[in-house]
């Protein structure tokens, strides 16, 4: 007699299968329209392809559009599967590499045939154009478990070779999942649907190309990679084709220029050129950071740029940072013409990557006792990061940078309450900066750290219970943990903004550390006159100001807050005859603190409200031949639906000054 599997359904029925038995199946038997509906399946906990037979007692659950996250992962995947077939087929010799899904669609990186040359953004029409003939095949796709040796013979025989020095690392002896379409096939692990006419054929757009290195190393082959976005239906893509373009205008680049904010040029990679008006934003942010944090009972320092290698050593980062320090040689610099080039000891010197084990040496000077903790250290501390070219961005991720950082030493017992200030303190910022919406994740001990993992228990657990005594581990808050994305020393709460057209950036963190205090000898004495470890909490709430202030751009489209904006009023003539009251509404705006611009300029009216509104000024102060006989001002605030409004000249200033007040000092105003 046959044994029958028993297979345990969400709702708590089971049903009794027969061997060869696959959850395709079993969603048949539920109902057609199950049937129709499931994309894959979820067997004790793991995502699987729909036609895979069970393999003995199960739990299962069944995969649909309405599991939007496993949904999008799968289509994704398959879409790159379906785009690198296409691409072998309308480019014979192109070799093959890898293509997984991404945040919002999906890549493959290609090696091009050599008398071909790489793929350009003129090749992507005829490419989407062949996958859709793959997915209209409506080919199965065939999961089949192979040897390493024979996927390497395979992969030789047609001349992939990069495929081939992939299995080659694989674990001997472990099965390796090929996937067969029609005469096509690809290594992967899967799972993927059950057809390519499974997929949408209008729910997907290939973006653009661009290269990649072979496993990421600039020392290996260049690859062509093409990217695409992918969805479950063409509602979906066509959202998302929307956001993209609305991000588009709001590029931190190109409105950074239009504002006359800063610039980037290739004599100082990956660091910024601030302009006047974009130091203004980055000095009104940091005042108001500043006067955050010194009402939260913060003490602010400043730490050297350049450490000793062996400091670094010491706390673990060189050994996990090391590629991506700037290191110099500690040399001794000689005027006698005579001397050698160098000298000196010839030891390493580092600009530092981050500010922890600086603010750890201020930490240790004289003896801490029990009674001054927490002592919570702040610094807008400049620090340097060797990112590669590839990686750099704008102003969102950069070489050089600063941080506002800070460390709170506190004894164990005191951890719960300062997470909590922490997270009352970034509300308070985030919502002052126009930013109501934001998520909070736990990321957890990743697989290479220093520490045990009774210490790491403890600190992820005191963030778990930080969180809900703060009231946040809420659905509200996107509450959720991520395993294995703690940093090395510390796991770490992180904090994902929302903005305005719907993109999250994580941005601030805090990270309960045991480990650096044991590493670098930290200790305060305690109330039982022995001498004990402080936890070190690693905060910050804008994370840099760098990337930051490109945030704010983008989520504002430039129109910055009033308090923030660097040129808060334009007072713009319509006559000559204006002029000389034109200098007293701009004086008479800069003694009450407005940051303030005249144009006298012999140009039309329409002219200068599109000058000024292009650099975004919030707000265009007109003066003719009658608002100067009348003492008025026009008032014109950014904004296509916004009302011209005639003031007289003090209650322009007035109205002006409050709308102008940072938020904190409101209550000061």
């Amino acid at each position: 007699m046959t044994q029958h599997f028993k297979i345990a359904l969400p709702d708590g029925s089971v049903r009794e299968v027969a061997p060869g038995t696959t959850p395709a199946d079993v969603a048949a038997a539920i109902g057609p329209g199950l049937a129709k509906a499931a994309m894959a399946a979820r067997v004790n906990g793991e995502v699987r392809d729909i036609m895979r037979p069970f393999e003995g007692d199960a739990e299962l659950a069944l995969i649909t559009s309405r599991d939007e996250a496993d949904a999008l992962e799968l289509v994704r995947h398959d879409y790159a599967h379906v785009l690198a077939e296409a691409v072998q087929n309308l480019f014979p010799g192109t070799q093959i590499t890898f293509g997984p899904a991404t945040d919002d669609g999906f890549y493959y990186d290609f090696a091009p045939a050599a008398e071909r040359g790489p793929f350009t953004d003129e090749d992507l029409p005829a490419i989407e154009e062949e996958m859709r003939r793959v997915i209209a095949r409506d080919e199965p796709l065939v999961r089949e478990v192979w040897s390493r040796d024979d996927v390497r013979a395979f992969f030789e025989k047609h001349g992939e070779t990069f495929k081939a020095e992939w299995v080659m690392e694989l674990p001997e002896g472990e099965p390796i999942t090929m996937y067969r379409s029609g005469g096509w096939m690809d290594l992967c692990r899967g799972p993927h649907l059950a057809s390519t006419g499974k997929l949408d054929p209008n729910a997907f757009k290939l973006t653009r190309v661009s290269g990649a290195y072979w496993r990421g190393d600039q020392k290996n082959a260049m690859l062509s990679r093409i990217y695409g976005t992918g969805w479950l239906n063409r509602k979906q893509l066509d959202a998302h084709l929307v956001r993209l373009e609305e991000a588009a205008k709001r590029d931190h680049r190109r409105i950074g220029q239009d504002m006359d904010l800063f610039h980037l040029q290739s004599e100082a990679q990956g660091s910024v050129f601030w302009h006047p008006k974009g130091f203004l934003v980055w000095r009104q942010l940091e005042s108001y950071m500043r006067r955050r944090l010194d009402a939260a009972g913060y003490d602010e320092v400043k730490t050297p740029q350049l450490m000793d290698a062996r400091q670094w050593e010491r706390s673990g980062h060189w050994g996990k940072y090391r590629e991506n320090m700037f290191v110099v040689p500690d040399e001794i610099p000689s005027t006698d013409d005579d001397a050698p080039v160098l000298s000196g000891t010839g030891d390493l010197m580092a600009l530092k990557p981050m500010n922890c084990p600086a603010h750890v040496l201020i930490f240790k000077q004289g003896i801490t006792s029990y009674r001054e903790l927490p002592i919570r250290m702040a610094e807008f501390g400049c620090c340097h990061r060797n990112e590669p070219h590839g990686a750099l961005h704008g102003i969102m991720r950069v070489r050089q940078f600063t941080q506002d950082d800070a460390h709170i030493f506190c004894r164990e017992d005191q951890l719960v309450d300062e997470i909590v200030a922490f997270c009352d303190l970034l509300d308070t910022v985030y919502r002052d900066l126009g930013f109501d919406t934001y998520a909070i994740k736990l990321a957890l001990r990743p697989e290479q750290r220093f520490g045990s993992d009774a210490e790491w228990d403890r600190s992820e657990q005191i963030l778990r219970e930080a969180v809900a005594a703060a009231g946040r581990a809420t659905a509200e808050f996107g509450w959720e943990e991520l395993p294995g994305e703690g940093a090395f020393y510390a796991p770490k709460l992180e904090f994902h903004l929302t903005d305005a057209i719907g993109r999250t950036w994580q941005v601030g963190t805090i990270q309960a550390d045991t480990v650096l205090p044991e590493r670098l000898d930290a200790s305060y004495v305690g109330e039982d006159g022995a001498r004990h470890r402080p936890v070190m909490l690693h905060r910050a709430i804008l994370g840099t100001f760098e990337r930051f202030i490109g945030i704010l751009i983008e989520h504002h489209a430039g129109r910055f807050p009033l308090w923030l904006a660097p040129v808060q009023a334009v007072v713009a003539t319509i006559v000559s005859d204006a002029d000389d009251y034109a200098h007293e509404v701009v004086e008479a705006l800069k003694a009450a603190g407005i940051r303030v611009e005249a144009d006298l300029r012999n140009e039309k009216i329409n002219y200068k409200v599109r000058e000024h509104s292009l650099a975004k000024v919030p707000n265009l102060l007109v003066l003719g031949k009658r608002e100067a006989e009348e003492r008025t001002v026009a008032l014109r605030p950014l904004g296509g639906d916004a009302r011209q409004e005639v003031l007289g000249l003090d209650a322009l200033v007035e109205r002006l000054k409050r709308e102008a007040t940072p938020p904190d000092l409101m209550l000061d105003a």
